[in-house]
């Protein structure tokens, strides 16, 4: 089967199927899948979770879990070879050598307990490379080709100890150990900041120029595909409903569900400042520093200054952004405010300081004060029903009420954001991303706060799922006056629904104001490379 230009085809995936053993049957999670992938180009495969996309990634390399899983149907060719009907033998030799992955969340690709140069060099070793003085000089190689710094320094390291886009480097250097001709990243670049993103991405087409590797690329983020893709295939239910150039399907998509995707992005303004409305939060020159010890006796030798001087004011009814790279600070800045770490410097809340306040003084505020965190299926109980884990602040905070009347009020707020009533008696693990979102948010609710911290509440969503998390929440702010602090590094999120804004690095507040006049003109270099990073396609996006 020849490629574009007449040579052989790199990858030609023909009518597959994908089939998992559920109890009383079989679903099928992939259906009639067909693309064709050449050598020296990218393939962007989109669609949101459940789509199909990773389970058609992984069925390249036989990474499913079999038997649990099976191929009731099509062909994987690869080089020409049926990856299908490969034994164990083959594909051994073929996994991490001539096909190889990045996948989402390095922290849990890479083995915390082994340093970066056994990880790399095991790859090394098991396909062919002897000698620990080469296998060291290619592990100093690899890591110098991905932009890590100083990296014979680097080598002894462990995996916490990096940095999350160092983490994605140190993936992509064992990616790239054995030179690979097909690279498949499962969503490489969502947990990472604007700027971090933009580096990775520049990396890997850097590396695919010099390398002349396929890279097939699965995402939900379009941004990312119209700048990285050269072709580009939709998945939705399990099937492909649109593929092809990139270019042509961003000018003139030809499917409801690719129009409906490109459309998803968080849009709206945040709802109106109210003349008048009462301070909820204020703090002044927060300092959250924590000691560097050294030495036998452990003596405190200098501060990693979290959080340096920060001061803000936030009222009912708005929302306040904080953004930053990761390790800004912005997150430990939220914790303090809810009174989950020490900080030093003067906290107000509802008119009351916070900052002297034990555990116990801080309970009766505990209900006027909520969270909702990052990832929802981390922050929920596995082993609670919805309805226990919305009720139960309410156990807490309102123990008189009877059981009818704490389910009337779990059924109240799952009905608030959108989520059926009926299903409270089920577990998170048998709800959506998006939906086990609504149960923190709703958990968060039920209690009727003033105040609610939402750390990267829509970072690990779908487009269209973090569109309607947005419109939610402004729901919600409109209609019970709610202030938000709202953490994030996304910053079309943040445009969406932040009043206020400020901008911190390394512990301090580079720039803060209106977040209309901050994002229409920046004034510090720092904010204007965030919004470069972020807002670089947005043009052409809007054009589409």
């Amino acid at each position: 089967m020849p490629d574009a230009a007449g040579g052989a085809r790199l990858l030609s995936v023909r009518n597959l199927s994908v089939a998992f053993h559920r109890e009383g049957g079989e679903t099928l999670a992939a259906r009639g899948v067909s693309f064709d992938l050449d050598k020296g180009r990218t393939l962007a495969v989109v669609g949101e979770s459940g789509s199909g996309k990773s389970v058609t990634a992984l069925s390249v390399v036989r990474l499913l879990p079999y038997p649990a899983a099976r191929h009731p149907g099509g062909e994987i060719l690869f080089k020409g070879r049926d990856l299908l009907k490969a034994d164990e033998a083959e594909l051994r030799k073929i996994r991490g050598a001539e096909i190889t992955m990045v996948f989402q969340e390095p922290m849990t690709s890479l083995n915390p307990l082994h340093s970066i140069e056994r990880q790399i060099g095991e790859i090394l070793k098991l396909h062919g490379m002897s000698g620990e003085a080469a296998v060291r000089r290619r592990v100093v190689e690899l890591l110098t080709e991905v932009g890590i710094p100083d990296p014979e320094s680097r080598l002894s390291a462990y995996p916490h100890q990096l940095s999350g886009g160092q983490r994605q480097r140190v993936m992509i250097a064992m990616a790239l150990a054995n030179a690979p001709d097909l690279l498949i990243a499962d969503e490489p670049t969502t947990a990472l900041d604007v700027t971090v993103q933009a580096q990775i991405l520049t990396l890997l087409k850097t590396l695919q120029a010099r390398h002349g590797m396929a890279i097939l690329f699965i995402t939900h983020d379009l941004g990312i595909v119209e700048r990285f893709a050269d072709d580009v295939v939709v998945m939705t239910g399990g099937e492909v409903v649109e593929a092809g150039p990139t270019a042509e399907v961003f000018a003139a998509p030809k499917h409801a569900y690719t129009r409906h995707l490109m459309a998803a992005a968080p849009k709206g303004e945040p709802p109106a400042e109210q003349p008048g409305a009462p301070v909820v939060v204020e703090a002044d020159d927060l300092r959250i520093w924590f000691p560097i010890k050294a030495g036998f006796l452990r003596r405190t030798v200098g501060h990693v200054k979290a959080v340096d001087g920060v001061s803000l004011t936030l009222k009912a009814g708005e929302t306040l952004g904080v953004v930053g790279e990761s390790g800004s600070g912005k997150t430990t800045l939220g914790l303090a405010l809810l009174r989950l770490i020490s900080s030093e410097g003067p906290i107000v809340v509802l008119g009351r300081r916070i900052d002297g306040l034990d555990s116990r003084g801080m309970r009766p505020l505990r209900r006027d004060i909520q969270a909702v965190f990052q990832d929802p299926y981390g922050s929920l109980s596995p082993r609670m029903t919805v309805a226990e884990i919305v009720g139960e602040g309410l156990a807490v905070h309102e123990p008189r009420l009877s059981a009818e009347a704490r389910d009337g009020r779990v059924v109240e707020a799952l009905i608030e954001v959108g989520l059926d009533p009926e299903t409270r008696h089920r577990y998170p693990h048998e709800f959506s991303g998006g939906q086990r979102q609504r149960i923190a948010i709703a958990r968060a609710m039920v209690l009727k706060p003033k105040f609610v911290m939402l750390d990267e509440p829509t970072s690990a969503l779908d487009m269209s799922v973090q569109a309607q998390v947005v419109d939610l929440l402004r729901d919600l702010q409109a209609r019970h006056g709610l202030a938000y602090l709202f953490i994030s590094h996304d910053l079309k999120v943040v445009r969406a629904l932040a009043n206020h804004l400020i901008v911190m690095k390394s512990g301090k507040v580079v720039e803060a104001g209106p977040a209309a006049e901050v994002f229409a003109a920046p004034r510090e270099p720092y904010t204007r490379a965030l919004m470069a990073a972020a807002f670089r396609l947005e043009s052409i996006s809007g054009a589409t």
